[in-house]
């Protein structure tokens, strides 16, 4: 009988077509971080296409890492400047997907290689646009539960688990990951609503301010207030959430009203005299004010969603060093970046990034902490 031919993954020419499959991954990502923001369809239309001149990209430049280089980062039809982070996904994909595959065992790498694809996509977007799509995060929970009932293997690296447990231990332990991280974040979003959920800015005298209306489909109303805009999104996260403005002037319909304590919700006024009107009914609204209290958010409810995924992927030990490691890194890139604190910083990117520390031997770090202060860490 012929023996079984069984495939040496130990040999160092797998790296090539893993790095190679990582550049295609980080090609594909590219679609995903410009078209899912702006409401486009990932799947129509099929082929690749220059924003700009929106003629389809030739197969033949579209090959990953080469096309940027060789084309001189520049659309072959317009000649428009292709943006950097095109390249970049494409090589921290490749890095990411060879990475993986010379620290980890081989029956966890295509859960890797996914986490890789949900983390790079959701940092580039969240960087990029301050969202993070929950149903990318939904998706890779979901799939990181049904994983760990076959090969639990991420979750074991900061302690490997009894060759005898049961197939059901893995998806509990991943669920657990996935409540530890979403209700941990979940709870500051909370608290920081109650301790930051508002910002009061008294003006020396009257500034202007307007509610402009989006030029594109793809954008939201804008108010805008003494030079500065603030999409309608991010004043109004949840229903409760009200702009109050004191205002000596106030033009409604380009009409002058009564001044006085002006209310602004998602999709209604409640003008000084107490009347409401519907948002829809309304052509155009702007003024003066001396005060305004502005509704905000310490931390926008992607943020939980993404920890529950990270927790799922990797267990609830993971997430843990995550919130610390990534707290740290921000404060870094708001030092290093001279972000001022009224400033949004997404914190997204500083999310994965931390639990990629974990998946490269930050689990190690822990071991040699517990062992240095506590004795703790397993031998």
């Amino acid at each position: 009988m012929p023996e079984l031919w069984i495939a040496d993954f130990s040999s160092p020419w797998w790296f090539v077509p893993v790095t190679i499959l990582g550049a295609c991954v980080g090609s594909f990502l590219n679609v995903v971080i410009h078209r899912l923001p702006r409401g486009l369809s990932v799947n129509q239309p099929k082929r690749s296409f220059c924003p700009h001149c929106q003629k389809d990209i030739a197969w033949y430049h579209n090959i990953p890492l080469l096309s940027w280089l060789l084309l001189r980062a520049r659309c072959a039809s317009c000649q428009t400047k292709i943006p950097f982070r095109y390249w970049l996904v494409e090589c921290l994909t490749a890095a990411l997907f060879a990475l993986a595959w010379h620290f980890h065992d081989v029956r966890i790498a295509p859960l890797l290689f996914l986490w890789i694809a949900l983390a790079v996509a959701v940092a580039f977007i969240d960087a990029e646009h301050q969202i993070i799509p929950i149903h990318l995060t939904a998706a890779g929970s979901v799939i990181a539960l049904a994983y760990a009932a076959w090969q639990p293997g991420l979750l074991d690296l900061f302690a490997p688990r009894d060759p005898q447990d049961l197939w059901w231990h893995g998806p509990v332990d991943a669920g657990l990951g996935w409540v530890v991280g979403f209700f941990s974040l979940w709870a500051v979003v909370l608290l920081g609503k109650w301790a930051f959920g508002k910002k009061s800015v008294k003006f020396d005298q009257a500034v202007d301010w307007e509610l402009r209306e989006p030029k594109t489909d793809e954008e939201s109303l804008v108010f805008h207030c003494d030079g500065e805009d603030i999409p309608w999104p991010d004043l109004f996260y949840r229903a409760s959430d009200q702009l109050i403005l004191e205002c000596p002037k106030i033009l409604l319909d380009g009409k002058k009203v009564d001044g006085g304590r002006l209310i602004i919700r998602e999709g209604e006024l409640v003008m000084p005299a107490g009347e409401v009107i519907a948002l829809e009914k309304i052509r155009a609204l702007s003024g003066q004010t001396t005060l305004a209290i502005i509704p905000r958010e310490a931390m926008g409810m992607g943020d939980p969603h993404l920890l529950g995924m990270i927790g799922a992927f990797l267990g609830a030990p993971a997430v843990l060093f995550t919130i610390a490691m990534s707290s740290f890194y921000a404060i870094i890139a708001a030092v290093l970046g001279r972000i001022g604190f009224g400033k949004a910083l997404p914190f997204g990117p500083f999310l994965l990034l931390a639990a990629l520390t974990w998946i490269l031997g930050g689990w190690r770090w822990v071991h040699v902490y517990l062992d240095w202060t506590f004795g703790l860490a397993n031998p």
